[in-house]
């Protein structure tokens, strides 16, 4: 057991330090933008980048660790996220900043993709629980920590300790990671690489999130909005066609005719587009129309991750009463509860008490839905199947997010004259006038109802997939 809780210990302060990085720049995202003066599009792709990126590489970076070995892969990742935190904050401009990013993204994907591995294969069976209920609480205190953190850090030491803040934490993680973790044989000649495959997702969600996030600037009707579009709605048929060819794929095809795993997988995509910017929206909220400090807007964000964390620890014991299907419908209602509390509280400019009760049903909402979802995806699947099963779930998940922050950057500043989006994302539209401010508001009213319209589409998508599994049990 000793090497075991070696093991976790790098990876669970190696995850906690990646995850609170993440949240932080959520809330110190004005600051950033501030001091490069950065456009509307150069602000959104400083968060684009890296959930772009770490979705594309997720699978890969798992594969090559199954190749090569996952000590290497997870101490390369902690060596390459640390690098580029270090090159985030000495980024002379916006557009630097974003490529730094890819940098980083590609070292957080290679520590993600290998964390769970490298905690199963260190704990014996009886005691896997107690360490994965801690690895997976260090992104819990990771997303309690990072908006305070990242708002107090942006006020007092500047942005560029935002990304530095981490780099003595992963050089730390490295050392000791290179001393504890222990390496594992691997079977090169089963494995394969879908290169091809990675490199149709990469062109699908590029060209989705290009047309996205230039939408509202050049208008639908724009050829590289409309390029864009086109480029995905041809290469995802594709993609699942050439995926359904190849003997190693990234998506399993064939799983998809097993319908509560199925529908099981859209509802994870689209709960992830609806809560993917709850977090980002607010603090946005509080910062440029509330005008509060980004101090003030960390805390103010955290009810979504003390009631995530709840509601999550909560789930297991109640799936002993209450199926993990059901629970899973449960927590999309309470996001779609959520969303409408959040809209009316934020387009009406309500109390801010109300905002943080939507805050703490979002957090409720995600909290339930997440791992009640993963245990419905998983349970009913044989053992050979679970790798490439849990590899569909997170890819799903991560383009979800990817998709949903595109959608809704875009949306949120659509309402606005091109010339002053970029206020928004500097958190300074208040000193503009109140015109502007009404105008930012309508925006987000669109932004909630898009939300709430595929908060809906995964409740019925839920309830869907609860009905196949009943019919399929009897």
């Amino acid at each position: 057991m000793r090497d075991a809780w070696r093991t976790l210990s790098v990876v669970a302060f190696a995850s906690m330090v990646s995850g609170m990085s993440g949240s932080a720049l959520n809330v110190a995202l004005p600051t950033v933008a501030r001091h490069f003066d950065a456009s509307s599009v150069a602000a959104s792709w400083i968060l684009l980048a890296y959930l772009l990126t770490n979705t594309v590489l997720l699978v890969v970076f798992g594969r090559l660790a199954d190749m090569f070995g996952r000590r290497t892969m997870y101490l390369t990742g902690l060596a390459l996220y640390t690098l580029g935190s270090v090159a985030c904050g000495l980024a002379p401009s916006a557009w630097w900043l974003v490529g730094f990013r890819v940098i980083q993204a590609a070292g957080g994907a290679m520590l993600l993709t290998n964390s769970a591995a490298l905690v199963t294969a260190a704990f014996p069976r009886h005691r896997l629980g107690e360490g994965m209920g801690i690895y997976l609480a260090s992104f819990s205190i990771a997303q309690l920590a990072g908006p305070t953190l990242g708002g107090l850090l942006a006020q007092s030491a500047g942005w560029r300790w935002v990304f530095w803040f981490n780099v003595p934490i992963g050089v730390l993680c490295l050392i000791w990671g290179a001393v504890a973790l222990k390496s594992v044989p691997t079977e090169r000649a089963r494995q394969s690489l879908d290169l091809r495959g990675n490199a149709m997702i990469l062109v699908a969600l590029t060209g989705g999130l290009a047309a996205l996030s230039q939408a509202t600037s050049l208008g639908w009707s724009h050829p590289l909005v409309i390029g864009g579009i086109a480029l995905s709605c041809v290469v995802i048929p594709l993609f699942l066609w050439y995926e359904s060819t190849v003997p190693d794929p990234l998506i399993d095809t064939a799983l998809f005719l097993y319908w509560p795993f199925g529908f099981g997988l859209v509802a994870s995509f689209l709960n992830s587009i609806s809560q993917s910017g709850v977090v980002l929206l607010m603090a946005l909220y509080f910062q440029a129309v509330l005008g509060v400090s980004p101090v003030v807007a960390g805390v103010m964000v955290l009810p979504v991750a003390v009631a995530a964390l709840i509601a999550s620890l909560s789930s297991g014991p109640l799936q002993r009463r209450i199926s993990a299907s059901t629970l899973t419908v449960t927590g999309n209602v309470v996001t779609v509860i959520a969303l409408v509390v959040l809209f009316a509280a934020a387009t009406g400019r309500l109390h801010v008490a109300v905002l943080l009760v939507g805050l703490s049903l979002a957090g409720i909402g995600s909290g339930l839905f997440m791992p009640s979802n993963a245990t419905a995806l998983m349970r009913d699947l044989p053992d050979e199947r679970l790798g490439i099963a849990n590899a569909m779930r997170l890819l799903l998940q991560s383009s979800g997010f990817v998709v949903g922050t595109a959608v809704i950057l875009s949306v949120v500043t659509s309402t606005l004259p091109i010339e002053l989006r970029r206020f928004v994302f500097a958190g300074t539209i208040s000193e503009i006038g109140e015109s502007a401010v009404d105008q930012l508001l309508n925006g987000y009213g669109r932004t909630f109802v898009a939300m709430i319209a595929v908060a809906v589409l995964t409740v019925v998508t839920s309830i869907v997939a609860r009905s196949s599994r009943s019919v399929d049990q009897r």
